[in-house]
């Protein structure tokens, strides 16, 4: 899958799961911020991701997935390919 296909399907996910505008998720938008996440509903988007997407994300690397940015490379370069 090409970065930008993924990108755009990772955008769809979180549109649909958290009812934001497509327009407020940018690439340096932060993620709790944009997606108003609080510490469950934080969880229920690593969950989502990670059944979307075949990947585990590890409690470590939670802290460090802030923006959109980081996301999409987290998921391209963990995503079985």
């Amino acid at each position: 899958m090409e970065k930008a296909e993924l990108i755009e399907k990772i955008n769809a996910v979180l549109v649909e799961e958290f009812e934001v505008e497509p327009e407020t998720i940018t690439p340096d938008a932060d993620i709790k911020r944009t997606l108003k996440l609080d510490s469950l509903s934080l969880v229920d988007m690593v969950a989502l991701i990670e059944s979307e997407f075949k990947v585990k994300i590890q409690n470590s690397q939670i802290a460090s997935l802030k923006t959109f940015s980081l996301l999409y490379d987290f998921i391209y370069d963990n995503i079985e390919k």
